[in-house]
């Protein structure tokens, strides 16, 4: 019996997403934290809202809708009490990233909630320096760090992130941004303005999340508002002919999140997202997997929802890689680096 062209085929292209390079823009730290590291810290803390079965967690992980993946994604929050729990979650996304030839992260963190844990600055900095450099020399995964408001928390919690940030910050430190409740970001636009000002005056690059939840009207806040050079998630800016043509022109990068979209209930189906059509309209595309244990993903698993659902092939999943490589923070020699061997397997 022999192999149908497209069972070999669908082989080619999956041994070609495993061997490329890639560079992972858009994942949270709490959101990467798989499912036997989540175990490990609800045992570690016990008592709290986290289940300490691996059956009765991914049942957990059935999201209804927006605010109730919120309210799960704070209830894991709640079980990093100590800087060795944020060493755990970052060292542990570097060995998930180096099984899928990830090479480079810009990983999401919120020291507000480790503020409401009790972490000092001082300690979350230490940890997030140590995990940096056990995930480069263990792994052969660079780490970088973008700090973040959670839209909902407003005045305090933008204080104290932009305190962190220009105060205590990480070696790795390199972007500010906002991600939560959409919604909510009107009632503390000033303040949110301001602390975007002071973070981008500081030399941090603005990389919001916008338009995942709500419409283009995020998108254009991110950009007018904050200084956005990178938009998180970024869908709903198909619903805004002007708001595309800027985005194309500029050439801003959005990293495109599918799986998260569905799971989260953005998109009703995979079938649905908008991937393909932000492709064909020329957007500056990057592909990324943002919470991915929670959404039962992986950043390699979103290259293969490119490949399998929407069809791309070799030369487009390059595109994709490169154009992460391209809007990442890396230092140009790095990124030629990458670019080389990303062009040397296709």
């Amino acid at each position: 019996m022999t192999d149908s062209s497209s069972d070999i085929a669908s082989r080619d292209v999956a041994a070609f997403i495993d061997a490329l390079p890639k560079v992972e823009l858009h994942v949270h730290l709490v959101g990467s934290a798989s499912v036997s590291t989540v175990l490990e810290l609800a045992r570690r803390h016990p008592g709290g809202p986290v289940p300490t079965t691996e059956e009765e967690l991914r049942a957990f992980y059935a999201f209804r809708d927006f605010p109730h993946f919120a309210q799960v994604y704070l209830a894991v929050n709640s079980l990093v009490r100590e800087p060795e729990d944020v060493e755990t979650l970052v060292t542990g996304l570097a060995r998930d990233l180096a099984a899928q030839n990830g090479r480079y992260v810009e990983l999401t963190v919120t020291p507000y909630g480790h503020h409401l844990a009790g972490m000092p600055m001082r300690a979350v900095t230490e940890a997030l320096d140590l995990a940096a450099e056990r995930s480069r020399t263990e792994y052969g995964v660079r780490v970088a760090y973008v700090f973040d408001i959670a839209g909902e928390w407003g005045e305090e919690a933008a204080r104290v992130t932009l305190d962190h940030a220009l105060q205590e910050p990480p070696r790795d430190l390199v972007g500010f941004g906002i991600g939560g409740i959409e919604q909510q970001r009107v009632k503390y636009r000033d303040v949110y303005r301001d602390a975007f000002g002071a973070a981008r005056a500081a030399g941090l690059r603005s990389l919001p999340h916008a338009g995942e939840m709500t419409g283009p009207e995020t998108i254009w806040e991110a950009l007018d508002g904050y200084g956005a050079e990178r938009i998180g998630h970024g869908i709903a800016c198909l619903d805004d002919p002007r708001l595309l043509a800027h985005l194309r022109e500029r050439q801003i990068p959005i990293e495109v999140c599918p799986t998260s979209n569905v799971c989260t209930g953005q998109v009703a189906t995979i079938g649905d997202h908008p991937l393909p059509r932000l492709v064909e309209e020329g957007l500056f595309v990057t592909l990324n997997s943002d919470d991915p244990p929670m959404f039962a993903t992986t950043l390699s698993g979103e290259y293969r929802v490119a490949a399998e659902v929407f069809g791309f092939g070799e030369r487009e999943l390059a595109a994709l890689a490169r154009n992460a490589v391209n809007a990442s923070c890396l230092d140009r020699e790095s990124r030629g680096r990458l670019l080389t061997e990303i062009d040397a397997l296709v």
